[in-house]
Formats: structure tokens, sequence, C-alpha cells
């Protein structure tokens, strides 16, 4: 019997001190981040700017928005209305991009391209689903067809999903920032549904956080700008120049992750990108994308396993560090692949919980005080119990300040949800990434979608 206790305790107090090293390293690394931002907004950096002082350009060029469709009937004729009615622009073509196997898609597409020469439905040339890559890639190819037909020269692309609200003055501020950067991205604000204030609120807690704070710092630290894949347009010259280098198609049809990988290749080619925080007036909401994530736990794994695959796992080998020398971006880097490996953390730390539990309660059945855990386990606990706190305090500001007290007050119990779909996703996105390494093709997995406009949102 003394022996059990003995082992029971020993797993306990093994598992406990790996999680709470884990959980020291990446407190400190998230600390860092903090109070790097923090030092930007003292020194006056970081902050946002508003239309009005936003320098317009003397000739409105053409700028092409990429749309890919695969399945989306629910949603795709809804966005396209209402960005034809609300985007504010003379001068740009909305490019679809569907699949000859998707009838139903490439019908909704053809009505509203019937009442609007705005909108062009391309239909690539392989079945669906293919990867998100692979259909950007037909749709650069028939931009290029019209371009040459035309004698127009598109100046940007700019990049969008079917799900999405597009404000109307993402144009004006894409055309004002395109001249001093080839690359422009505009926040992404997760709508929070009201009967999914738990799953879908997580993306609105760690987008508020992510898109107010880190990708701040990341352009503040000059490390590569990744994309959203929405919200973001990238000027011709620079995915033309992408495409030289990857032999004709500027979007790699092998990555789950296209736009993220896009935006670090093109930090690596010498195009500079931009975090546009960009305020309707001064004091204003910002000019930012929105839309719904996945609300219920299912696509919500799915969605992040697949974040997970592309960019944790299959980052390491498709990515690699980028510039040599250039620490900052190694840093960021390391920090956008972290997610697994914290995962395993999380996971013992909640063994070693119910393990220390199982223990203690074995102790007290037998009348033995349980031993005591060690004053460096201590003192570690105790740090990443300050750190946690001053964590769960930047989750709850940034979320307040977006959505309103209320949905500040719930981001904090909804970090163990979070932490739940992590744990959930690791092992798809272990499997994914097995099964890529085994030469499987990546297919579009892909969640279904709800406009917001249709209910209200």
């Amino acid at each position: 019997m003394d022996w059990a206790l003995w082992g029971l305790a020993a797993v306990a107090r093994e598992a406990m001190l790996f999680a709470a090293f884990g959980f020291l390293v990446g407190g400190i690394d998230d600390l860092l981040v903090d109070l790097l931002y923090l030092c930007g907004r003292l020194s006056g950096r970081g902050g946002r700017l508003s239309l009005d002082r936003l320098v317009a350009t003397e000739r409105v060029e053409r700028l092409a928005i990429f749309v890919p469709a695969w399945d989306e009937v629910a949603v795709i004729a809804q966005m396209l209305d209402a960005a034809l009615r609300s985007i504010d622009h003379p001068n740009y073509r909305i490019y679809v991009g569907t699949y000859p196997n998707d009838p139903a898609t490439v019908a909704a597409v053809a009505s509203v391209a019937a009442r609007d020469d705005r909108v062009r439905v391309v239909i690539g040339p392989r079945p669906g689903p293919t990867t998100k890559g692979d259909n950007l890639n037909a749709l650069w190819r028939a931009l290029g067809e019209d371009d040459a037909r035309t004698g127009v020269t598109t100046r940007a692309v700019v990049l969008h999903d079917a799900e999405d609200v597009i404000h109307p003055a993402e144009l004006r501020v894409f055309d004002a920032m395109l001249g001093r950067h080839a690359v422009v991205q505009l926040p992404v604000h997760p709508l929070i549904r009201r009967d999914s204030h738990w799953v879908s609120g997580t993306y609105a807690d760690e987008f508020s956080e992510a898109h107010a704070k880190l990708l701040v710092v990341r352009g503040a630290l000059g490390a590569g700008l990744p994309l959203a894949g929405v919200g973001c347009a990238i000027r011709s010259d620079a995915l033309g120049a992408l495409a030289s280098a990857r032999g004709g198609a500027p979007f790699d049809p092998g990555s789950l992750v296209e736009d993220y990988e896009t935006g670090l290749y093109l930090a690596q080619l010498g195009f500079t990108g931009v975090f546009a925080r960009v305020a309707e007036r001064p004091g204003g909401a910002l000019v930012a994308t929105r839309a719904y994530f996945p609300d219920d736990l299912e696509a919500a794994v799915r969605q992040k396993a697949r974040w997970m695959t592309g960019i944790a796992l299959a980052g390491w080998d498709r990515t690699g560090w980028g510039r040599p020398l250039a620490i900052f971006d190694h840093w960021m880097r390391a920090r956008d692949r972290r997610a697994p490996l914290a995962v395993v953390v999380l996971a013992a730390a909640y063994l070693a919980l119910l393990l220390w539990s199982m223990s203690a309660a074995a102790y007290w059945l037998v009348g033995v005080t349980v031993p005591p855990v060690g004053p460096v386990l201590s003192r570690v606990l105790a740090a990443n119990m300050v750190l946690l706190g001053w964590r769960l305090a930047w989750r709850v500001a940034f979320t307040t300040r977006m959505y309103g007290w209320r949905e500040g007050v719930r981001s904090a119990p909804r970090m163990v949800v979070g932490n739940v779909i992590a744990l959930l996703a690791v092992r798809r996105a272990a499997w994914r990434y097995w099964a890529m390494l085994r030469g499987s093709d990546p297919v579009w997995d892909k969640t279904a979608h709800r406009f917001p406009l249709a209910d209200g949102g």
C-alpha cells in the first residue's frame, strides 16, 4: 500500500513539475509580448489612424476581390449582394472561384453576376474540393486573362471568404496604404452568436487580443506578417513575384494555410506588410472584416486542427525559419508553432490535477499526511498563478474593449472552453499531419457557414 501511495504521488509530482515549468516558459513568452505592447503604447506607437487622416490616391486603380467558394450556396449570393451594396469604391471587381461539381454554388454566383457585371464567376478546371490555394490560383489566372484582354492592370488582389461582411471603407484604406506597402491586413472581428456564447465567443476572445496586440507587436518588430486570409490586400506586383518564384502560381495548392504562408514568403522576398488599424472616425469602430466563426464544438475542433496542422506542424518543414539572423521573426514563428507543445503541457496539467487529487484522497483515507510539493515547485506554481492572473486580466480587457463588459466577463471561463477545443484538435491535427507525411493530398476541410445579415447578426 505504501509503495502504491508513493508511486501515485511520484507520478503526480512529475506531471505537475513538467506542466508547471511548461506554463512558466509560455507565461514569460506572453509577458514579453505584453511588455513590448505597453512600451509601444507609452511611446505613442501602436495606435489607430482614422479615415479622415488617410491620404487618398490621385488615380483610383482597379482592385480585384477574390472569394473562393466550395459548397457555399447558403451564403454566397447574400454575401455578394451585401458587398455590392455597401463597398465605397468606384473601381473594383469580385472574382468568385467555384467548381464544376458544385452547380448550386455556380448558379447562385451566376444569378448575381447576371445583375451586376462587377461579379465574375470562375469555374475551376478540377472537381472540388481541392484546397483554397488551388482555388485562388484559378482566380489569379482568370484575372490575368481579363487584364490582358482589356489592357487594364489590376493594382491589387483582396482576399475574402464567402461568409464575410466587407466594411464599406475597406478598399479606401487599401488604396491609401498600398503605395507604401505591398501587403495590407485589416483586423478581423468574429461575431458572437447569441445562442453560442461559449464556443463562438472563444474566437472573439482570441482575435480581440491577437489583432489588437500581437500583430501590432509583430509589425513593430519587423517580423513577417502572416495574413488572415480575409480583409487583406496584396499588390499585383508582389503576387507576380511570388508566382515567378513558385513556377507560375502565387498560392501554394499543397498548403492548408496558404494565407499564413503567403504573408511570410512575401516578407522573405523583401515586400513590406502592414497591419492597419484604421477607425471610421476618431474614437470610432475600426474598419474590419466581420464574420461568424464555428459555433459548435465539432466545427471548432475541425478548424483549429487545420490551423494547427498547417501552421504548427507542417510549418516547420514548409516555411522554415525565414531570413537568417532575423531574431524577432524567428521568435514569432516559434510562437506560431508552440500550439502542440502547449496542448501537451495543458494535458499534463490536467493529468497532474487529477492524480494529485487521487493521491490526496488516498493519503487521507489511510490517515497519512500528504507529502509537500517542495520549495522549487511551490515557487514555480506561485509564479504561474501570478502569470495566469495577468493573462486573464489582458484577455478580459481586450474582449471588453471590443465586445462590451458582458463578453469580457465571459472571456475568463471561456479560456477553459478554448483549452478543451485545443486538446481535442491536437489529435486530429496529428493524424492529418501524419497523412500528409505519407503523401496524402490536402483537402479543403471547410465548415458550414452562415451569413450575418441573414439572421440579423
